[in-house]
């Protein structure tokens, strides 16, 4: 294992002081670095230690924020504020810009090399920087399968993949085929892997507060994405280049 360092990172997006995670790791080298969002509750230690697994697999990795470094455990609070955001397109590029320009000011980062993974909001905000046509290896989304404005997923140039559980409420099968036939039409490389019996936000450990109907923990798929992840990096933007 290797030695990680991390900071806490403030800047502004939303009108709103974010404060986000970075993770680095060892040595004094350039790296390809990573963008990883949050679930709509917000950025939390779960996607602050996938931060620092990456960094300690060799990436330059940055956790986002959301809410101004709040974490929205209330689900009507939640809802009021994300659902707003995911209808929008022009502030979720805002929140996505905002958090890569911290990483792309890392000396440590290579900006040629730079991938995007989220999930939930955060993945739906991984997928809109696509849309907007930035230089990315790689996007990854796990149950955020988002469509975005007529004709601009035609600007993604990366391959996407994405995760969902065959049981999500919030993703079902509809929503999962109109983004896999956007993609299709939109002639951009990607993947979609169905977990069975997976319920939404199946990733993340379970919460000790209310959570939204449809959403449950199942560890064996948990492990199965983090796995289909660090391959799609690996594939995408290995730290080897």
């Amino acid at each position: 294992m290797t030695t990680v360092t991390t900071r806490t990172v403030t800047y502004q997006a939303d009108a709103l002081t974010m404060v986000g995670h970075l993770a680095l790791p060892a040595g004094s080298d350039r790296r390809p670095a990573v963008l990883v969002g949050p679930e709509g509750v917000g950025l939390s230690d779960v996607e602050r230690r996938r931060a620092e697994a990456l960094a300690e697999l060799g990436y330059v990795a940055l956790a986002f924020d959301l809410h101004g470094g709040r974490y929205l455990s209330n689900p009507e609070e939640m809802l009021a504020r994300c659902l707003p955001l995911l209808a929008d397109p022009d502030r979720m590029r805002g929140i996505g810009h905002a958090a890569l320009d911290v990483l792309r000011a890392e000396p440590r980062a290579d900006l040629d090399r730079v991938a995007a993974i989220g999930y939930g909001t955060g993945g739906a905000i991984a997928l809109e920087l696509g849309r907007d046509g930035v230089n990315l290896r790689a996007i990854g989304t796990v149950n955020g399968l988002t469509t975005g404005r007529p004709g601009e997923a035609a600007r993604i140039r990366c391959p996407v993949w994405a995760g969902v559980g065959s049981e999500d409420p919030i993703m079902p099968p509809a929503q999962r085929q109109a983004f896999t036939a956007e993609l299709q039409a939109a002639g951009v490389d990607w993947r979609l892997a169905v977990y069975g019996g997976a319920l939404h936000a199946f990733h993340h450990p379970p919460v000790d507060h209310t959570a939204l109907p449809g959403v449950g923990y199942h560890p064996r798929h948990a492990q199965r994405a983090w796995r289909d992840i660090v391959g799609l990096l690996a594939e995408c933007l290995p730290v080897a280049e």
